[in-house]
């Protein structure tokens, strides 16, 4: 089912998919929240990397307020875990995602970005959780997620007293992975994207799937499964031919960049 609210282009290997409410700057309303979930569930096999980015000047704005209706308990549950599950299967789906971050990061929209791997943001992007302000609290993983980005402090700090960082303090609290210039975000994502859909398929998985649950193990556990993923890794067909045309002079050395 199509959702105007949301379009997905593919660019050779890459999957575009942009949130297109532009004039509601790009609240989500639970129809766009299911086109979500409904389009990283049924990406085509050929695509090996994703741009997540936002129509017009602000990437997420949050919830849609508008939806927003009482609820009782049973209910709000309910709808966290509609959320829940398809932001799960952005961060723990079937390719690696690049988020272009731009205006407003905010609430629902930081909870969005958050389950990304990777995060652009240009230099008007800012970042804020005013649930706590609105008598709510977050419902979209941002608790489980947020603080492994920037510590659970900040974002104490941040639903608190209702604190907003900039483009340039969100990068050094790790919001970001990349700071770049004012509408550049999207550029810098797409070469992001194409250089990660170069990877061998199953480094990219371990990547999304082995490395965030070996940093919640015990060092012991993880060791254990670390090597299990570098097993299976290295004894794929294409691990085999990269580290043959490594050996025999082939393949790029690390320069400095």
């Amino acid at each position: 089912m199509t959702n105007p609210d949301l379009h997905l282009d593919i660019r050779d290997d890459v999957a575009i998919v942009r949130l297109t409410r532009g004039a509601k700057r790009n609240a989500l309303s639970d129809g766009l929240i299911l086109a979500l979930r409904d389009t990283f569930e049924t990406l085509p096999a050929t695509v090996r990397a994703a741009v997540l980015d936002g129509e017009g000047p602000h990437f997420c704005a949050g919830l849609d307020l508008s939806e927003l209706k009482e609820r009782d308990a049973g209910q709000g549950m309910q709808h966290s875990r509609l959320w829940h599950s398809a932001l799960d299967l952005i961060q723990h789906g079937p390719v690696p995602v690049v988020a272009a971050l731009h205006g407003a990061v905010v609430g629902g929209g930081l909870e969005l970005a958050s389950a990304c791997h990777i995060r652009v943001a240009d230099r008007s992007t800012f970042y804020a959780l005013p649930e706590g302000s609105r008598g709510i609290f977050v419902g979209g993983g941002g608790s489980v997620r947020i603080p492994k980005l920037i510590g659970v402090a900040r974002m104490t700090d941040m639903m608190m007293t209702g604190r907003v960082y900039n483009a340039e303090d969100g990068e050094r609290a790790n919001f970001a992975q990349y700071l770049v210039d004012e509408g550049t975000a999207f550029d810098k994502a797409f070469e992001l994207a194409k250089r990660i859909a170069t990877n061998a398929p199953l480094t990219n998985y371990a990547l999304m799937h082995a490395l965030p649950r070996i940093s919640e193990q015990s060092a012991d556990h993880g060791f254990f499964t670390e090597a299990l993923m570098s097993g299976i890794v290295q004894a794929a067909p294409e691990a085999k031919a990269r580290v043959r045309d490594f050996l025999e002079g082939r393949g790029a050395k690390v320069s400095k960049g």
